[in-house]
């Protein structure tokens, strides 16, 4: 398989698995395909983080507020790798409790990661809410 097709596998599994996990409030998964290494930021729809540990805070944070995950579906709209480092660019439309309410919502996600020990990392995430008609 290439580059392209290796990531995109690990796209639709571990990292598709780790949000799903994170939405029924369990954030392990998620800080494990996180980068350990600086710099590491979020530029979230609900909290910012820059550095691992403001990104520990907001993953525990996250793992607290979301429980009883319905359905998470990652919309990837663009994809690209080269060399170590590789972004995804989709929408992320999600069916979960947030502090015990029932909601469903769109996100608007780029990701990049980084290929580290042959293993892909997430290095920074942005997302913003989807606002129907706007």
């Amino acid at each position: 398989m290439s580059d392209r097709g290796d990531f995109l596998a690990w796209v639709r599994s571990e990292l598709h698995e780790a949000e799903l996990a994170l939405h029924n409030g369990d954030p392990g998964p998620r800080r494990e395909i996180w980068s350990r290494n600086e710099p590491v930021s979020v530029l979230g729809a609900w909290r910012n983080a820059a550095g691992l540990d403001e990104l520990d805070q907001l993953f525990t944070a996250l793992g607290e507020s979301f429980s009883d995950c319905i359905s998470y579906d990652f919309e990837l709209q663009a994809y690209d790798v080269a060399g170590d480092m590789a972004y995804t660019a989709g929408l992320e439309h999600i069916s979960t409790s947030v502090d015990g309410e029932p909601r469903t919502f769109t996100l608007r996600a780029t990701q990049i990661y980084r290929r580290e020990d042959g293993q892909w990392k997430v290095a920074h995430r942005h997302a913003d809410t989807v606002i129907p008609g706007a």
